[in-house]
Formats: C-alpha cells, structure tokens, sequence
C-alpha cells in the first residue's frame, strides 16, 4: 500500500473520532486531558478496525509465497541453498501482491505501539483520570490524592484476584513463568474479560439495530416513541429541577455561613463559580441582605462532597434541559410529516420555522426534497437496509457458533475469504472482512452509545456529556476492541489458536502470543462462550430485558403494555402544551416585531411630514390657518380627542402618535352619532 493511501486512512478515521468527540463532548469547557485521552482511545480503536483487513490480505499473500516457494522465514540462508531453489519470478506470477500490500515489518511495530498504548489507556490512564475528574477537591494535588487512593482500592482487589489465579494456573499447569509467558497470560486475561462483555453487547446489537431500522420506517411509531420519551424526561426533568434547587439551598446556606474573612471562603468561592447564574445573583443579593454569620461552619471534606454534589447536579439539569429541547423538536417534526402525507401540496409544513437555514437546506434538501424522502422514500429505504443488516447478523450468529469447525468450512465469512483467496481478489477479501467487522463493530459501539448506567454513565449528543462518561466509553472501547478483532480472525479461520491450522498468523495475532498456552481458554471458552449469543438474541427479540427492567420500575417501550399506553398519552398531552406555549411565544414575537416596523414607518413619515411643514410656515395660507386655529381655541382642542383625521380615513394603518391602535370603524362626528 502507498505512503499516501495509508496516510488517507490514518487522517479519515482521525477525522471520524474527532467529529464523534465534538458531537457528544465540549471542546471549549472540558479538561484537555479528558478530551485527549478519549480522542486516543476512540482513534486508536477505530484505526485497528479500518487497519486489520489490510493485514489480512498481507498475510494471504505471505502465506500464497510460503505455499508456492517453500520457504519459511526461520530459514537461512544456508539452509535455502540446500533445499529446493528458490525462484521469486516464477512465485510473482503466481501470486499476485495486493494493492495494499504493507510490509513484514510495519505492522508488528504497528500493532505493538496501537495494542499497548490502548491496554495502558484503559487500565491505568482512564481510571485515573475518571477519579481526577469527578474529585470534588479545590486543589491539583488533593484531586490526585484522591483519585490515587480510588484506584489503588480498585485495581489492587483486581491485582489480588490475578495473582491467585496465576498461581493456580502456573501449579495446575506445571508452568515455568518466563517473562513472554506472563506477558502472554495478561494479554489471556484481559481478551477474556473483554470477550465475557462483547458477547452481551453483540447479541443485543445484532437483533436491536435491524429491528430499529425496520420500525425506523414508520411515523406513527416514531412518533409513539417519542411520546414516551417525552413523558419519561418530564419526570427526570422535573427530579432534576428539584435536585439542583436543594443542592443550591445548601449552597446558599453556606454561603451566608462563611464570610469573606474566613480561611474557607477560597472553596465557597470555587463552589459558586459552578453554579448557575441566576443563583449566584440571588445568593449575592443574600448575602448582601443577611446581617451576621450562620450557626454552623462546614469542615474541608463536607465542602468536598458539597462541590461534587453541585456538578453533579448542575450537568444533569443542563442534560436534561438540552434533551427536553430537542426531544420536542423531534416530536414537533413528525407531527408535521404526519400532516403533511394527506395534503396534495408535497411540501413539508413547518409549524415553527428554523432560526437559520444551512446551505445544505436552502439549495439541496428543500421542503419539496424533504416530502418525498419522508413520505415516499423513508419507508422503503429503511425496510431495505433492516433486511440487509438481518441477514448480516443471520450470517454473524450462524459463524460464531460454527466458526470451530475446520473441515468442513461452516462459517461463511470464512468460506467468503477462502473463495476470494483461491483467485487472489484482494479486493473482494478486504471488501468482505471490513464490511463484517465494520457490522459487528456498529452493533457493538452503538450498544455502548445506547446504554445508560443510571446518572453514573450516559452519552448524551450536542455537547452535553459529562467527563466521567466520555473516559468509560474510552475505556469500553479500548477493551472491547482487542478481543472483537480475535474474535473476528477466529470467524475467518486465520487464528490457529482456534482452528489448528498451520498457517502464516497475522501480525496482529502474532503480538497476541500464542493462546495454546491455557488451553481452558483457547480450546473452551474462545470457541463455546460465543455461542451464547443466540441465547441473548432471542432474549432481545422476545424483548426479555425490557421486561425484566419494567418490573424493577425502569420503565421501557414496550408495544403491548398498559403502562407504555399511558405514558405515550400523557407525552401526547405534554407535547400539545409545549406547542400552544411555543406558539404563544411565536406570535408574540411576531407581533411585536410587526408593531417595530409600523412604528418605523410612521415615525419616517411624521419627520417628512415635519419637514414638509417647516418649509410651508411662512405662506399666507398658513398664516391664515394659524389665526382660525388661535380663534377657534378650546374647541378645536377638545373635538380633536374624539375624531379621526378626516384625511386618514383611506389609510390602512389606523394608529395613534402614541403608539396605540384604534378601530378600524368608520370615524364619528359627534359625540352621541352611535344613539
């Protein structure tokens, strides 16, 4: 592969893993080292993913010069000229080198430097700093304490539970433990750990995103689901509403506890930075206001747990808030779809529009666009891809649970590559191993993107997730990803660990070591536990876990029960209230902004009307107006409040100098002409 393709390679999966950080993370108020540490962790695990492929059409070519020259790369020179010749003209035209052919050299190195920097990321950097960023501490030094004595704790029961088990091993096994063997054993460990979890993600993603596609297609569903979305973030917007004002309660208190004198107020201070604005401004007029100290001082440690307390609290109402807002956005968009499939105008009927319009709507994906792909295209489209994905993970579930056998070949994905090797298409054999591991990778992450570990671990988009959970992702991802790959070799019989074949390892397998080491692991659980995952696709099919989760009270979209019923009516209710608010608001707005520019316009005419009179004072007609006006006195005056100018009656703007509207009703003479 040239220089400049594996350097496109390396730049657009930079660019993927920066776009999917701005999406979900705040550049601008996030700590640096939290942003960096997830951007490596996700790059380097979407690198290995668009990376491995390449190193299967390597291998295949190595192993076509292996099979085709005899020759082994343990041999040397010497023992090449005693055995058979050699002859690299005649194996080149047999094998053909892929386009993307990278060299013996590169990829041991690569994988080395990629696999090991992931390994310290998510065991030793991620914790850390996850520890460091939820410390309530007001200092550097006090926040590395304490996420010190955190992981110390947490990964020493680990570190006491791996050494039992490694001397277990090394007595049941009889093993001299060399330093290879060792690293080899952790490397065991850790892909094992990390298979156990991939298992579970990968059965819920293989059913779940399929089935999303397919009910994608529909509007009434979609609009269903949000319904009771909507009902279910009312109530977490209103918990967290009540949250954050008992949170600020102690604050204040504390506030008007500590004065300015006090060794504490530095951490006061720290405290209320955090704060929302408008409670600041009221805790400073508070202050202002109270004559004298509070009863009672807090120590160091509870204005610890009282500043945790308050970014905790402050992150999820600003969640929530950023949620609730584009939750009804949703909604109001497919109740507009909705509308707008029954008229014959093929336009989609905004009921609020935008504040700003890209270029991407103004020139391509117009109203007229946007109809037919929402009311004729959608569908379809979305039905085919849920087809599509279905059989991909038909294909996925029926290799892992054939993927042991070697003769004959079961598993398709390796029967695809085999095919493919036969005639040395490079091309189809990268095609078919990154479309699948790209398919297993989506069901996967997506499934981590998804989850949500109560208020401990939730991705929430638009710049609203906090540091704590965009590290756990980068720590899922780093762990997930090693085993996900072994995984994927073993699938297309290129791990001899698994297949006992004998053949060329991929580089990538080569820095693994060699799992024949613990047989209880290469030969048991790599091959048998996989097969659980048809087990946990019928649970996700018959929706067993959402069942399970609305009897303990975490309420889930189920179809067919009472209770989903109510809270997709009640959100209906809360979305037509939000409409009626909105548009209160809207009109509003726009009435205010009709009266501005009337005023603007009247106000342009009264100073060309003054204009006009400055220049007209000095003739005779004027002078004689002056003089009947000054005779006429009191009676021009008063008649002047209850009539219309006879001059206005044409006009259309029937508003006063004051500003006020009047009637649009024909004008009186006198005072009693109504009787």
């Amino acid at each position: 592969m040239s220089a400049a393709g594996l350097c496109a390679v390396v730049v657009v999966v930079f660019l993927l893993a920066f776009y999917l950080l701005h999406r979900y993370g705040d550049l601008r108020k996030q700590h640096r080292l939290v942003l960096l540490g997830t951007l490596l962790s996700w790059y380097l695990c979407f690198l290995i993913v668009f990376i491995l492929p390449l190193d299967v059409s390597t291998t295949i070519y190595n192993q076509c010069i292996h099979d085709n020259s005899n020759y082994t790369p343990s041999q040397t020179q010497g023992e090449l000229s005693d055995s058979a010749p050699f002859q690299p003209s005649s194996v080149a035209n047999v094998c053909v080198k892929p386009w993307s052919y990278i060299p013996d050299h590169v990829l041991p190195v690569f994988w080395r430097v990629v696999y090991w920097t992931s390994q310290f990321l998510t065991w030793l950097l991620l914790p850390f700093m996850q520890s460091y960023a939820r410390s309530g501490a007001f200092s550097i030094v006090g926040k590395v304490k304490t996420a010190l004595i955190e992981n110390a704790i947490y990964y020493g029961t680990y570190l006491l539970i791996f050494i039992c088990l490694l001397i277990y091993v090394s007595a049941h096994l009889k093993l001299r433990l060399t330093w290879t063997e060792l690293q080899t054993i952790g490397i065991t460990a850790a892909n094992t750990w990390g298979l156990f979890l991939l298992v579970l993600l990968l059965g819920y993603g293989l059913v779940e995103i399929p089935r999303s596609y397919w009910f994608s297609s529909s509007n009434s569903f979609l609009l269903a689901k949000t319904y009771f979305k909507v009902a279910k973030l009312a109530t977490e917007k209103a918990s967290a509403e009540e949250d954050l004002a008992d949170v600020m309660e102690e604050v204040a208190d504390l506030n008007e506890s500590v004065r300015f004198n006090h060794s504490l107020r530095k951490c006061v201070d720290t405290i209320m930075t955090k704060c929302p604005i408008r409670y600041q401004q009221e805790m400073g007029r508070n202050l202002e206001s109270s004559p004298c100290e509070g009863p009672s001082i807090p120590t160091k440690s509870g204005l610890i747990k009282l500043h945790e307390k308050v970014i905790s609290a402050v992150q999820r109402h600003n969640q929530t808030q950023v949620q609730w807002s584009l939750l009804l956005d949703k909604a109001f968009h497919l109740e507009d779809i909705a509308k707008s499939q029954s008229t014959p105008v093929r336009v989609i009927t905004k009921t609020f529009s935008p504040n700003h319009l890209g270029w991407v709507r103004r020139f391509i994906y117009t109203p007229t666009v946007e109809w037919y792909w929402e009311c004729a295209f959608r569908k379809t489209f979305c039905r085919l891809l849920a087809v599509l994905l279905s059989l991909l993970s038909v294909a996925v579930v029926w290799s892992e649970c054939t993927f042991f056998s070697s003769q004959p070949i079961l598993s398709l994905f390796a029967v695809f590559v085999q095919k493919a090797e036969q005639h040395y298409n490079y091309i189809l054999i990268e095609m078919v191993c990154f479309v699948s591991i790209l398919f297993m990778c989506v069901c996967v992450y997506s499934t981590v993107f998804r989850i949500r570990v109560f208020n401990y671990y939730h991705l929430v988009p638009h710049h609203q997730t906090d540091a704590y959970s965009l590290l756990f992702s980068g720590m899922l991802f780093c762990r997930l990803t090693p085993p996900l790959c072994l995984n994927f070799l073993g699938l297309i019989h290129l791990d001899s660990a698994i297949s006992h074949q004998d053949r060329i390892q991929t580089s990538y397998t080569s820095i693994m070591g060699s799992m024949r080491l613990l047989p209880v692991i290469s030969d048991g659980f790599y091959i048998y536990y996989p097969m659980l995952v048809v087990l946990l696709c019928i649970a996700t099919i018959y929706k067993l876990g959402s069942r399970f989760l609305n009897l303990l009270g975490f309420y889930q979209f189920i179809t067919d029960n009472e209770f989903t019923s109510e809270l997709v009516d009640e959100g209906k209710e809360l979305v037509r209230r939000e409409r009626r608010i909105r548009q209160r608001a809207e009109d509003g707005q726009n009435r205010r902004w009709a009266w501005r520019e009337r005023y603007r316009v009247q106000a342009t005419s009264e100073r060309s009307r003054a204009d006009y009179s400055e220049l007209d004072e000095n003739t005779p007609e004027t002078e004689m107006r002056k003089s009947v006006n000054r005779s006429n006195g009191n009676i021009e005056q008063h008649t002047g409040l209850l009539q219309d100018n006879s001059s206005d009656d044409s006009f259309p703007n029937r508003r006063s100098a004051a500003g006020q509207y009047l009637s649009f009703s024909p004008s009186l003479k006198g005072l009693f002409d109504d009787v």
